[in-house]
């Protein structure tokens, strides 16, 4: 493999001055010496390091991705698209678990910010009372001021643009789906405590039942984002008769921890009740399962896009919002609620 050194030699120029030409560097070097860097660095098929380009650059080809939870599916999706994107740019993406911690996304966005990144996505939701968000915003700004971008995929006032869905409105338009079936008794089962996404969702059930005449038999379930949760609220409805007429959950994966709980206890779904989620992850078209189809994989690409095609400097508009919609999925798991004796 050629090294710098071998292209200054072949060109008989400086080491320096090769450096110069090949890192694209402002300083000035005459036309007829960078035609000869150029001709040398394509005759020994030179290629420069990303660490060593890194080195004579303001930012690197780094786009960093910070999830709540690495093994969650919804995150997966999200950073595919940002991946896929990246990848036809040149760039890398470097996905860093931060376990639903505020105090976490602080320290991996240093690190972003000591690895020259071009920019961080915040794909996860926050928490509505999060003692650590003004430290946050600090740093978002600190960092937005070095020139890396920041783009957020949840409503979270960071500082930084956002591109995000309507999780009320997804909420509403699942739990009105399963309205117009027939079904009055509808329960919801929540996601994790305190987080933003949880009770923006959980207000989109509501405000539904409500406008439907159907609050008071409506009931929310403390549950979680993942099947084991989803598994736990189920048991306990079977546990409390009678049972409700459909369920809601937070998300996918709850659903299909509900669904295997009720399949496991002899319970048919739909016959007996309908059962439906949010997100519309690969698993509820493995299940069949009624849900809300979010663009996921979308906002994974336009929040690279934004990071990879701007123009060097801070966010023109750092409130930006971009709402992108959602659409209902109907599949097998939700049924016209059958007449009661």
């Amino acid at each position: 493999m050629s090294s710098l050194v071998d292209v200054a030699r072949e060109a008989g120029v400086a080491v320096a001055t090769a450096s110069r030409v090949l890192s694209g560097s402002g300083h000035p070097v005459s036309t007829a010496t960078r035609a000869k860097v150029l001709a040398a660095a394509e005759r020994l098929e030179y290629s420069p390091s990303a660490l060593a380009r890194a080195m004579v650059s303001p930012h690197s080809r780094l786009v960093g991705v910070l999830v709540s939870d690495i093994v969650n599916p919804y995150f997966s999706v999200i950073a595919r698209g940002v991946d896929d994107v990246a990848t036809k740019a040149g760039y890398v993406t470097m996905l860093s678990n931060v376990d639903r911690r505020t105090d976490a996304e602080i320290g991996r966005l240093r690190v972003m910010r000591d690895y020259r990144a071009a920019g961080v996505v915040f794909a996860g939701s926050g928490f509505d009372d999060d003692p650590h968000l003004p430290d946050l915003v600090k740093a978002v700004r600190r960092v937005r001021e070095q020139g890396v971008r920041a783009v957020a995929l949840a409503d979270r006032a960071l500082g930084c643009p956002a591109i995000t869905v309507n999780n009320g409105a997804a909420a509403h338009d699942v739990t009105d789906h399963l309205v117009s079936l027939g079904h009055r008794r509808i329960a919801f089962i929540e996601g994790p405590s305190g987080m933003t996404v949880t009770r923006q969702r959980r207000d989109g059930f509501l405000a539904c039942v409500a406008a439907a005449g159907l609050a008071d038999e409506a009931r929310c379930l403390p549950g979680g984002f993942d099947h084991e949760a989803g598994h736990a609220a189920a048991l306990r409805l079977i546990a409390r008769p009678p049972l409700p007429d459909a369920v809601v959950a937070a998300n996918d994966e709850v659903a299909v921890g509900v669904l295997s709980a009720l399949r496991q206890a002899g319970i048919d779904v739909p016959g007996e009740i309908s059962v439906a989620g949010i997100n519309d992850l690969p698993v509820a078209r493995h299940v069949g399962l009624t849900t809300v189809s979010l663009p996921l994989y979308e906002m994974g690409a336009m929040a690279a896009r934004h990071i990879i095609d701007a123009r060097p400097g801070p966010d023109a508009d750092p409130g930006a919002v971009t709402t992108l919609s959602h659409r209902l999925v109907p599949r097998e798991t939700t049924a016209r609620r059958a007449r009661r004796p």
